[in-house]
């Protein structure tokens, strides 16, 4: 045998016996953890509380926050607080959140005196008499007109009202075609479904498709309001009209026409608790985005809650229904809440920056 052939065949012996030795190593050894992956780890995890995904990583959405109001002193005082708040915790695209515009959507008809300090959209009133005494059925109304008529450039619509207080800057909470909104304990569909029926029917799914929401707070797409608005209008005077509907529901009336409206136009809503709080019931603001001050906060001087009897010290919106809340108001006694405390040195640091309070 020649010395190529003999190398040639000890090449063959070598490879044979090194494939082998290979091929018992597979099926012996422990396999091994695969660290890389062609694709992309997922960005999305699931929030425990909402059951919602959570995107970490995604482009800014901005919405538009728009508060109605009449020209009252009442609501006056109110969307000035409100609107200090709005700037100072980054609206208008600051500090690199996703709150955009703001607009105070004017539903007297006509200017006031604080055109210049916040920036306002003029809607009609309804026709005289057509609101019932429930000045609220104005609302909806001022919507459609904004909606059709403003040159909003937000894809999404925040929808606020006077007394909220912006806590901390607020995300786009809507996700993938669902609004967000704060679920409130008293809209409650099912229980009031016999009437609901009449602007519900059946042929529209079952009653469970109506969120216990109302209006505010709300994050949609604008898109998607543009359509619900006009239903609103129309099922909250169709409501008004209807003794029983009118009876049922009460100073809620229009809130559950927004849910009954969302739902005839399948916008279904992620229900996020942690939206807003309402003192002197939600006691902690932890990682909540707005202070609703709907009701009065009355307290002894021991800090204890007297709700239904004026406190010795108390803060309440309808005391100063025809005049601002002076400037400095006094801090409540040991003992009350941090959500009454937060709310009352927010108003207090507000009233001593914003310009000629209280003219």
């Amino acid at each position: 045998m020649s010395f190529s052939k003999f190398f040639k065949t000890l090449i063959i012996i070598f490879s044979a016996s090194l494939i082998t030795y290979n091929a018992i190593l597979s099926f012996t050894a422990p396999p091994l953890k695969q660290t890389f992956s062609p694709f992309p780890k997922s960005t999305t995890q699931i929030d425990p509380i909402i059951k919602m995904p959570i995107h970490r990583s995604r482009s800014r959405r901005m919405f538009h926050t728009a508060v109605t109001a009449s020209d009252s002193v009442y609501n006056g005082w109110q969307c000035r607080v409100m609107y200090y708040w709005f700037k100072r915790l980054g609206g208008d695209g600051g500090k690199g959140g996703e709150m955009g515009g703001f607009t105070r959507i004017l539903h007297s008809g006509k200017g006031d005196r604080l055109m210049d300090e916040i920036p306002t959209f003029v809607a009609k009133p309804l026709p005289a008499g057509v609101d019932q005494g429930y000045i609220v059925l104005n609302r909806p109304w001022a919507f459609v007109q904004w909606l059709q008529q403003a040159d909003i450039k937000e894809d999404y619509i925040l929808m606020a009202e006077p007394d909220h207080i912006i806590v901390k800057p607020i995300p786009n909470l809507s996700r993938d075609g669902l609004g967000a909104a704060f679920p409130f304990f008293y809209i409650e569909p099912k229980k009031y479904e016999s009437i609901l029926r009449k602007f519900f029917p059946l042929e529209k799914g079952p009653i469970s498709n109506i969120d216990p929401i109302g209006n505010s707070p709300v994050i949609v797409a604008k898109e998607s309001l543009k359509k619900i608005a006009p239903t609103w209008m129309n099922v909250s005077l169709a409501m008004k009209k209807d003794p029983k509907a009118d009876k049922a529901f009460g100073w809620v009336l229009e809130m559950y026409a927004y849910a009954v409206a969302s739902a005839t136009h399948g916008v279904k809503n992620i229900l996020y608790k942690d939206f807003m709080i309402q003192p002197p019931w939600d006691t902690e603001v932890g990682n909540k985005y707005i202070i609703h001050y709907t009701y009065g906060c009355d307290y002894d001087m021991k800090g204890s809650l007297t709700y239904g009897k004026i406190g010795e010290w108390r803060f309440d919106k309808r005391s100063y229904t025809n005049v601002p809340p002076p400037r400095n108001l006094s801090l409540p006694p040991p003992g009350v809440p941090e959500s009454v405390v937060t709310l009352v040195k927010m108003v207090n640091e507000a009233t001593a920056n914003i310009p000629n309070w209280g003219t």
